[in-house]
C-alpha cells in the first residue's frame, strides 16, 4: 500500500518536501461526456532542498502530459495504484533546472464517475431546459476534479478560466473576473480570481441556467429562475448576519458573499465555498425560519475558511467553532435565550448520533484517528455539536462571553490564512489564559478530546424557550389514546417553527407513539402540509417509528426528491429497521442511487449494508 502523508492520514501529498503555492485552472465543461477537460498550472516551491519530486493526490483522472512551463519540456511522472477511497499518488519529477520555485502544467481529464462532480440531465432540473453540474469537494474529493495536494493543511490562491455553452452560467468559489463569447463557437468563457489562500476542498464550481437577485451590498442569491425570487426573500437577512459576524470576529476578507441554491440532490445543508455559499433548497421554508444554516456558512468565512483544520482528524476546529459562532450570531440578532435554545437542540442531535453509532465508536471522539479511514465515514454531528459543547463549557468556566469572545478574536487573528491542529489550539488557549491555567487544568482534556461517546459534562443551558415544548411532549406521552380530544391546534399557536421542531425532537427521544397519536398530531398540527423540511423530517420519523403504514409513501417521496444526508440517512435507517419496509428501503435506494451525489449514495449504501453496490 502506498504510504500516506505523515501530516495528513488522508493524503499522499508531501508538502513538507515541495508545496503548491498557486493554482490556475483551464477547463472545458463537456456535458455530453460528463467530464472536465483541460489543464492546471501549479506554481510550486521546494521546502526541502533535496526534494526531487512533487507529490499530488488524484482519483480517477486521466493524466495526458506534464510539462515544465519554463522550458515546455515534458516531465516524467508516475501514477500509483488506487488505494481504497483515497485515490492514487501522482509523483512528478521536478525540473532539472529548478532551484526554489517552478511552474508546471498538468494536462488531464476527469472521469464521468468523478466523486466531486454531480451531473444532472435537463430533466432533473427545475427548468428542464438545460443540464446542470456542481461540485462538492469536501472532504477528499477535490482530487477527482483536479490534481492537487488534497489536504486542508495546504492553502493557496487560485484563478480559473472555464468554457461552457452560451446558454449556461458558470460560478466558482472566487470573485467573478469577466466573461466573453468565444469567437465562431457556441461557447462562452468565464474567468475567476480567488486571492485569499484556500485549501483544495474549497475549490468549487457550478454550471447551469442560473439567475441572480441582489440581496445586499455585497451579496446576490443565485438559482434556477423557478426559485430565485423565493430564495431572495428567504435569505434577505444575509447582510445583517454578515455585519453581526464582523462585529464579533473582525473584517470579512472575501469581498463578495453570494448564495447558490442548488438542486435537491445536494447532500448537505450548506457548503461554505468562499464567495459562493452552496445551500440546499430544503431551507426554503417560506418564513426564513431555517436561515440559521446561512448563519453557519457565513461563520465559516472565519472559522474554517480563514482559519482551517490541518487535517480532517481535527475537523472540530472547523465545525465546532462554526456552530459556536453561528449561535453567537443568532443570540445577537434574536436574544441570548435563542442561542441557548439552539444549543439544547444541538445536544439532542448529538445524543441521536451517539445512540446510532454506539457510545464506544472511536469515530465519536472529538479528535478521531483517521488512519486508513475515509473522512466521509466519520462525518456526523460529533465535530459540530461535541465541539460546540466544549467551547460553550469553556466559555462558562472561564467567565462568560465578555471574557471568551476576545480570545475567539485573538485566535482568529493569530491563525488567519493558516491551518492548525488541536494541540496548537490548546497551546494558544493556555497562552491566552495564562492567568487562569488552574481553571484550564480542571478540564478533563482526555475525556473531551480523545474519549468516545457523549461529552463528560453537560453545560447549564437556559431552558426558557424549551419548557413549553417539554410540557406539550409530556402531555402527549401521558395521554391515553382515549384522551386525545384534550389537544387542539391552539397547542402550538404561540410556538415558533423552531419550538415545533424541538417538540417533535423530544417525542423522538421517547418510546414510539401509538399510531392513533401520530395520526392526531398530524391532523391537529397540520404536519402533512408543512413546507418546513425540518418539521416534515421529524414527522416522517415519528410515523415510521410508530409503524404507521400511511406515512411510508410520504417517506419514499421525500427521500426520492431530497439528497440532504441529515434527512435521508435517518429515514432510510428507519425504513430498514422496520421489517415490513426493509425491502422497500433497499428498492428505493437502488432506484434512486444513480441520481444521488456520491457521498449520499456511498453513506446510505453502507447504512443499508449494501457496501458492494
Amino acid at each position: 500500500m502506498e504510504a500516506l502523508s505523515p501530516s495528513d492520514p488522508n493524503s499522499f501529498s508531501r508538502p513538507e518536501e515541495c508545496i503548491v503555492i498557486a493554482i490556475h485552472i483551464d477547463w472545458d465543461v463537456n456535458f455530453e461526456k460528463q467530464v472536465l477537460d483541460g489543464f492546471v498550472d501549479l506554481a510550486i516551491e521546494k521546502k526541502d532542498p533535496s526534494a526531487s519530486h512533487l507529490v499530488l493526490d488524484i482519483r480517477d483522472l486521466t493524466i495526458k502530459n506534464v510539462v515544465d512551463k519554463s522550458t515546455e519540456k515534458s516531465l516524467n511522472y508516475v501514477c500509483g495504484e488506487p488505494v481504497l477511497t483515497f485515490g492514487s499518488k501522482l509523483e512528478i519529477e521536478l525540473p532539472d533546472n529548478m532551484e526554489n520555485r517552478a511552474s508546471i502544467r498538468i494536462i488531464y481529464q476527469t472521469s464521468e464517475t468523478a466523486s466531486a462532480l454531480q451531473w444532472l440531465s435537463k430533466e432533473l432540473t427545475a427548468g428542464k431546459q438545460q443540464p446542470y453540474m456542481f461540485s462538492q469537494c469536501q472532504a477528499i474529493h477535490a482530487r477527482s476534479m483536479i490534481p492537487c495536494q488534497d489536504s486542508p493543511g495546504v492553502k493557496c490562491p487560485y484563478t480559473a478560466v472555464v468554457r461552457v455553452p452560451k446558454e449556461l452560467v458558470v460560478l466558482m468559489s472566487a470573485v467573478r473576473d469577466g466573461e466573453e463569447d468565444c469567437k465562431n463557437t457556441n461557447l462562452k468563457t468565464f474567468k475567476f480570481t480567488q486571492k485569499v489562500p484556500v485549501p483544495s476542498y474549497l475549490i468549487a464550481i457550478v454550471v447551469g441556467a442560473l439567475e441572480s437577485r441582489e440581496i445586499g451590498p455585497r451579496s446576490r442569491v443565485w438559482s434556477e429562475k423557478e426559485f430565485v425570487d423565493k430564495s431572495a426573500f428567504e435569505f434577505s437577512e444575509t447582510e445583517e448576519m454578515l455585519n453581526t459576524a464582523e462585529k464579533l470576529l473582525g473584517p470579512y476578507v472575501w469581498g463578495i458573499y453570494d448564495l447558490l441554491i442548488l438542486p435537491p440532490s445536494f447532500p448537505f445543508g450548506g457548503m461554505e465555498n468562499p464567495c459562493l455559499t452552496f445551500v440546499t433548497p430544503t431551507l426554503l421554508a417560506g418564513d426564513r425560519s431555517l436561515s440559521n444554516v446561512v448563519g453557519h456558512e457565513i461563520s465559516h468565512s472565519w472559522t474554517g475558511n480563514l482559519v482551517t483544520n490541518k487535517n480532517f482528524q481535527h475537523f472540530w476546529l472547523n465545525e465546532g467553532f462554526t456552530v459556536f459562532v453561528e449561535r453567537k450570531i443568532a443570540g445577537r440578532m434574536h436574544g441570548e435565550s435563542h442561542r441557548q435554545f439552539q444549543a439544547v437542540g444541538g445536544w439532542k442531535e448529538l445524543q441521536y448520533t451517539i445512540d446510532t453509532r454506539g457510545k464506544d465508536d472511536p469515530l465519536t471522539k472529538l479528535v478521531p484517528d483517521l488512519r486508513g479511514v475515509d473522512p466521509d465515514d466519520s462525518f456526523s454531528t460529533v465535530p459540530y455539536e461535541k465541539g460546540h459543547t466544549l467551547l460553550f463549557y469553556l466559555e462558562q468556566k472561564l467567565g462568560g462571553p465578555e471574557i471568551f469572545e476576545p480570545f475567539l478574536r485573538a485566535y482568529l487573528e493569530k491563525y488567519k490564512y493558516k491551518s492548525l491542529d488541536t494541540d496548537e489550539w490548546k497551546e494558544f488557549l493556555y497562552e491566552y489564559f495564562k492567568d487562569m491555567t488552574d481553571k484550564l487544568d480542571e478540564v478533563d482534556w482526555n475525556a473531551w478530546l480523545h474519549t468516545p461517546g457523549m461529552p463528560p459534562i453537560k453545560p447549564d443551558y437556559d431552558m426558557s424557550l424549551v419548557d413549553c415544548c417539554t410540557t406539550l411532549c409530556k402531555n402527549w406521552i401521558a395521554a391515553s389514546d382515549e384522551q386525545l380530544d384534550c389537544f387542539s391546534s391552539n397547542d402550538i399557536a404561540e410556538m415558533s417553527s423552531q419550538q415545533i421542531i424541538e417538540f417533535l425532537a423530544q417525542l423522538l427521544q421517547e418510546e414510539p407513539l401509538s399510531v392513533s397519536k401520530v395520526k392526531k398530531i398530524t391532523e391537529l398540527y397540520g404536519l402533512r402540509d408543512t413546507q418546513n423540511s425540518e418539521i416534515k423530517f421529524r414527522w416522517l420519523r415519528l410515523g415510521l417509528r410508530s409503524h404507521w403504514k400511511d406515512v411510508v409513501e410520504n417517506v419514499i417521496k421525500f427521500v426520492s426528491e431530497v439528497g440532504r444526508m441529515k434527512f435521508v440517512r435517518p429515514l432510510f435507517r428507519d425504513l430498514f429497521a422496520w421489517d415490513e419496509t426493509r425491502d422497500t428501503a433497499v428498492e428505493t435506494y437502488r432506484k434512486n442511487h444513480s441520481s444521488m451525489m456520491y457521498v449520499t449514495a456511498y453513506t446510505v449504501g453502507k447504512d443499508l449494508c449494501l457496501t458492494d453496490e
